[in-house]
């Protein structure tokens, strides 16, 4: 069976990267059984996260006895009450037949740091930037959920170079010219602008194949 498949592999995803990886189901690239979602901004509930993706995990399995999970390790779980206690840990627990794409987060899943210091210096002269995907302007209310303006101007406005969206499915632009008023709004909200980049889905193709021959030895 050639690697370039993923008909004996189920994904389970943060529900942040639906937008890439249904595009690439549509592409006929990714010819998955079944696609299974956390809900998007789970890195806010440690407790929860852990839950609905050990969860989709034994879900995902009734199906096929290989997964790969689609979720960064160093920046999506990070549990202040066990700090050794980390992605690969619960992925670990869960036996042979699961592995997780390759990415610190999903921003990595579309362009590692190389790249993204390469846009940022491009874009912002080098200068902060803060990094998203369309899924967290689609998800905004789960993703960024109890955050008041307060804590908006706390986080983003050190950002001056603004925020750069990795958009490798044209979701901005159809964003921009059917929402303005609500992109100016969101905007605002940050306090920076926020700035789409378009990106190839190639990175995130590679990770998944990458892990799909692993599950498979």
């Amino acid at each position: 069976m050639s690697d370039a498949t993923f008909s004996d592999i189920s994904i389970v995803s943060c529900g942040t990267m639906s937008l890439e990886l249904n595009q690439l189901k549509e592409e006929g690239f990714l010819d998955t059984p079944q696609i299974l979602y956390t809900t998007p901004g789970l890195h806010q509930d440690i407790p929860e996260l852990e839950h609905q993706l050990v969860r989709q995990i034994h879900k995902a399995r009734e199906k096929t006895d290989k997964v790969i999970v689609v979720y960064g390790g160093k920046f999506c779980y990070v549990n202040a009450d066990e700090p050794m206690r980390m992605m690969k840990t619960i992925i670990a627990e869960q036996g042979s037949g699961v592995a997780r794409i390759d990415a610190t987060h999903c921003m990595d899943m579309l362009a590692d740091e190389a790249e993204r210091n390469r846009i940022a210096e491009e874009v912002a002269g080098g200068e902060a930037v803060w990094w998203m995907t369309p899924g967290w302007v689609k998800f905004r209310k789960q993703v960024f959920k109890g955050w008041d303006k307060g804590l908006a101007n706390e986080n983003f406005p050190r950002h001056s170079g603004g925020a750069i969206v990795l958009d490798g499915i044209g979701y901005l632009d159809a964003y921009m010219a059917e929402n303005p008023e609500e992109f100016l709004e969101y905007c605002d909200w940050m306090g920076i602008p926020m700035i789409p980049y378009p990106v190839t889905l190639d990175r995130f193709k590679s990770l998944l194949l990458d892990q799909a021959q692993t599950l498979r030895g």
